[in-house]
């Protein structure tokens, strides 16, 4: 993680889920599919978005790359793919089964791999082809096009950021994975290029902020994530009438928040639960619990993300963060999620 913050390095994110979207009514029915707007999507762009069961709750999270006027490409949790694939497939045979729409899973087609750090586009710019031009004006954040890198080997290139820094995601037909993935170590030997792993990854997630299956439990709405400003309330999609049901939309429920120990030798644990800070240690006096959690080298402290009662009114507070199983008791400041380069500059760059 440190590498990345610093120089670069690749990941290999093949596993996530990629699914093939085409036809005319094709940014409709993501518009349906989607609790935020993607009808109005450009040609060229990436938009994140997030997918709410029929009960409200979020169901899964990825983003969808407008590659052509009737075709996208949409990503999904690894964990998920399956699952998004059929319930997009049961929505277009038996939800609107007259939507000119067709889906494929190409999650198996492609080898996809994170180029992330301040020196990822000057690996890149040794990968794509000559005539191709990736730099910031011509390709900003959130951009996505079809290339050649390597000579004239087709590819897609995202640009999108997991990790808070400038990133790209590069995929290849999945029998050039492992000679681009070798080329890539080769050629940016002097960039200090390194490989990292889900550990990293995890670490660099938490540290900006995003998150990932372990806040998506299946309980979750967007409003708990901090993200209700996402669903979109001009158009209609699944499951963004019951997400406003009272017992959802009550301000004094769990909401995202971020936590650093005031001691900052002291380390938060995930699965650990909260407590006011005067308060005893019992389930009638449970404020919420922690759901990811790390010692980030960046940061110089342990940090984590967790679920807190009424917890966007609450920044600033000291509360307990209790591990009975690892027999930790720790005092920690509620703030926000995003640790790392809030204003995002980082990965405009």
């Amino acid at each position: 993680a440190c590498n990345v913050r610093k120089n670069v390095g690749i990941c290999d994110v093949t596993t996530l889920g990629k699914i093939d979207v085409q036809g005319a009514d094709a940014a409709s029915f993501l518009n349906r599919v989607y609790a935020n707007g993607f009808a109005k999507l450009a040609v060229g762009k990436v938009r994140y978005g997030i997918m709410l069961r029929e009960d409200g709750a979020c169901y899964d999270d990825g983003t969808a790359a407008r590659l052509a006027e009737e075709h996208f490409v949409i990503t999904t949790t690894t964990a998920n793919a399956g699952a998004v694939l059929r319930n997009m497939e049961f929505a277009r045979q038996c939800l609107w089964p007259d939507m000119d729409v067709q889906l494929i899973s190409t999650t198996e087609a492609w080898a996809q791999f994170a180029v992330a750090g301040p020196k990822s586009r000057e690996l890149l710019q040794r990968i794509v082809d000559s005539e191709i031009d990736i730099s910031n004006e011509a390709f900003p954040f959130m951009a996505c096009g079809s290339l050649t890198v390597c000579g004239g080997v087709r590819a897609r290139l995202f640009r999108i950021s997991f990790s808070g820094e400038l990133a790209y995601e590069l995929a290849v037909p999945t029998s050039y994975g492992d000679a681009l993935w070798r080329r890539m170590l080769e050629l940016g030997q002097d960039l200090g290029v390194a490989p990292y792993g889900l550990e990293a990854l995890d670490i660099m997630r938490i540290e900006k902020g995003h998150p990932t299956g372990r806040e998506l439990d299946g309980r979750a709405t967007a409003l708990m994530l901090g993200m209700e400003r996402m669903v979109s309330r001009k158009k209609d999609s699944i499951g963004s009438t019951l997400d406003q049901r009272e017992g959802l939309t009550d301000p004094n429920g769990l909401r995202l928040v971020g936590l650093k120990p005031v001691e900052q030798s002291e380390v938060i644990t995930a699965g650990s639960q909260l407590v006011n800070e005067t308060a005893h240690v019992h389930i009638d006096s449970e404020q919420g619990h922690v759901t990811s959690a790390c010692i980030s080298r960046h940061l110089g402290h342990s940090i984590g993300m967790a679920f807190l009662k009424g917890g966007d009114q609450r920044m600033g507070e000291i509360i307990r963060v209790v591990d009975p199983v690892r027999g930790t008791d720790v005092k920690a400041q509620v703030i926000s999620t995003h640790f790392f380069d809030p204003e995002g500059g980082r990965l405009r760059a």
